[in-house]
């Protein structure tokens, strides 16, 4: 059986969310980032980055969670979330998951880190406007790689999709207007669509009952 590491609200839900579309067991282990604990040097042991998810499979520990969701496809969901390697759909499928997480992402973060992530003498206001400004310029070039596909990659449901629907339900937390006033309407047709699947929803109530009081 798998092991998750995570904390409610972050990355974690992308393993959590794979796990459950999968159909797969797994055991939720809280690493409390209120407390430290991702600094500990247990956890250190588990990720040597200090950061979430991670998860525990019987063959060695995984971090990165684009990673973890692909190592998950291929060995439980080949052809069915995740195309063949060697394809050119696979190709495609790469080229969207580095997308996702090198570019549609990084504004997010970067406004999470100077809103809150960061110690507040290393945060910076005027990096929250950059950060906005960049996900207004990245927003519209996701929206033409979507096009009037059901899914990022086409009519399958991958592995893709569950990296790009987490960082539009982040972009909408973070007050995003992810429709940039009706100019991306696809992006949140999109994101409604995915963000309504019944593993979505099975994910995000298992990590919220761990949610630390």
């Amino acid at each position: 059986m798998y092991t998750l590491y995570g904390y409610p609200k972050t990355r974690s839900v992308r393993v959590a969310w794979a796990l459950e579309e999968l159909g797969l067991p797994f055991e939720y282990s809280l690493v409390d980032l209120k407390q430290g604990q991702h600094l500990s040097e247990e956890y250190k042991a588990i990720s040597p980055a200090s950061k979430i998810p991670a998860l525990s499979t019987p063959e060695g520990t995984l971090t990165e969670s684009a990673a973890i969701v692909t190592f998950l496809a291929e060995r439980h969901g080949m052809h069915e979330f995740i195309p063949e390697p060697g394809s050119f759909e696979r190709a495609k499928y790469e080229e969207m998951m580095l997308f996702l997480t090198n570019e549609l992402e990084q504004p997010i973060w970067n406004l999470a880190k100077h809103t809150f992530a960061l110690p507040k003498e290393q945060r910076l206001e005027q990096m929250r406007d950059v950060a906005v400004w960049e996900f207004k310029r990245v927003l519209p070039v996701f929206s033409s790689m979507l096009g009037d596909k059901e899914f990022v990659c086409g009519t399958m449901f991958t592995m893709a999709d569950i990296l790009a629907g987490h960082i539009l339900a982040w972009a909408k937390g973070s007050k995003l207007d992810i429709t940039l006033d009706g100019k991306t309407d696809n992006v949140a047709a999109y994101a409604q669509r995915v963000l309504s699947r019944d593993a979505y929803e099975r994910a995000w109530r298992k990590e919220m009952a761990h949610l630390p009081e």
